[in-house]
């Protein structure tokens, strides 16, 4: 049962059938064969998105896209030049700070770099950078936000993974804030290495604290939403909820920007958003439901830790998994269908729960730079009009810090457990 499913799936994901299409219709042409109720197609995915923590996934696009239509990306753009001064490589520097900062709000690669690729790339081309250099860095800048909370990725986890999302989410800041600190290593080498442009920014102490009021608002968005999953008095659809009000509320009152018809635009981007996601949540719910039934997780439990009872061996396998995976599958269907069946293994072999979360995340979002089904590069292409083999050229240096903080993160759980743990007490 388990072959012909996958075997279905393969042949209309060859054949370009959407990602949803192919779980779905794979799904329920293995039910109908194997005499099935057919009845199980409606509740099998509406039960997978019966599910408190997804309500956060609508709300954090909403959020995301209404700050982005109050302009607050070009005044923290602004603000971050400002500070980081006249050094070498600076636009490079501020485009991966500011990716971090923005990450704070957004929960989401594409987010990042629907809202902050155009100004990133040409502030960089505008000082003489390589256009595939720039263009590389902002979608390996991209991969923090998935990382840092919130992330939407890391909350789907969560829900199919029977992990405490408010954890994984905190888990996830430590890992996110090495992955900043090697991109801007990385960009200061090539800054000395190749002579980057020094910014032409200059600003007066005065100017700098003008623009600090200014974003002072955008800046305390993430600040608000990590402090109440610190406190414990939120949860990831309570912080997501407050979050779309304060945009709302800064937007309105503060900045004075957000018109009504700006609303009704973010209202619509969130609801395909979201109905993308959750066609995939609901169709891929059927497919695991499947393989479930067939005790493929069983069986690959059996088959990992007949390979190894050492939790760093099992990770190490599950980290080139995933990779290749990466390659081929859309992120959100790809933890949908291989955490039910990994996450059980490796935790049963001593692997952290969080840990493991963390690492699937940061490989599905290193995925996203990959062909043939990147969709940070294809979204790039949009952006720049480049053609993807150039920008592909242009990614390629930076899989070195990305690919460093999976295996630092992979080898020292501490990373991701310490500062979950420490405030949980």
């Amino acid at each position: 049962m388990s072959l012909l499913l996958v075997s279905i799936f393969a042949v209309l994901l060859v054949l370009g059938a959407p990602i949803a299409v192919c779980l779905g219709l794979s799904s329920a042409i293995v039910i109908a064969l194997e005499g099935l109720p057919v009845s199980v197609l409606a509740q099998r995915s509406l039960n997978a998105l019966d599910s408190s923590p997804l309500l956060a996934v609508p709300l954090f696009i909403f959020a995301a896209s209404l700050l982005n239509a109050t302009g607050v990306t070009t005044h923290l753009f602004d603000l971050v030049r400002m500070i980081f001064g006249r050094i070498r490589g600076a636009v490079a520097q501020v485009s991966v700070f500011v990716s971090l900062i923005f990450s704070g709000v957004s929960g989401a690669a594409l987010a990042d770099i629907g809202a902050l690729g155009a100004i990133q790339i040409n502030q960089m081309k505008a000082q003489g950078y390589r256009e595939e250099f720039a263009a590389g860095l902002t979608i390996a800048a991209a991969t923090i936000g998935p990382i840092f909370p919130p992330s939407i990725p890391i909350i789907i986890y969560a829900s199919v993974a029977n992990v405490s999302a408010v954890q994984l989410l905190l888990a996830g800041i430590i890992p996110a804030l090495l992955l900043t600190a090697l991109l801007m290593v990385q960009v200061a080498v090539v800054a000395r290495v190749k002579g980057l442009p020094r910014d032409d920014v200059s600003a007066s102490p005065r100017a700098v604290a003008r623009k600090t009021l200014v974003s002072l608002p955008a800046l305390l968005a993430p600040v608000l939403l990590i402090g109440g999953l610190m406190s414990g008095y939120f949860g990831p659809t309570e912080v997501a909820g407050v979050t779309v009000a304060y945009a709302l509320f800064i937007g309105v009152f503060i900045y004075r920007s957000l018109s009504l018809r700006a609303v009704g635009q973010a209202l619509r981007e969130t609801v395909e958003s979201t109905a993308n996601i959750l066609f995939v949540v609901a169709t891929a719910a059927l497919f695991a439901w499947v393989l479930t039934l067939d005790q493929v997780p069983m069986k690959v439990s059996g088959f990992l830790l007949g390979l190894s009872d050492n939790p760093l061996m099992l990770l190490f396998l599950v980290n080139i998994f995933l990779l290749i995976v990466g390659m081929v599958l859309e992120s959100i269907a790809a933890i949908l269908i291989i955490a039910p069946i990994v996450a059980p293994a490796l935790t049963m072999a001593g692997v952290d729960p969080l840990q493991l979360g963390i690492v699937f995340v940061l490989n599905l979002m290193i995925g996203l730079l990959t062909p043939p089904v990147g969709m940070s590069l294809y979204m790039i292409t949009i952006i720049t009009k480049m053609p993807v083999s150039r920008v592909i050229a242009g990614v390629m240096p930076f899989f070195i810090p990305l690919l460093l903080s999976l295996l630092v993160v992979s080898a020292v759980p501490a990373l991701s457990t310490w500062l979950p743990e420490t405030l949980m007490k």
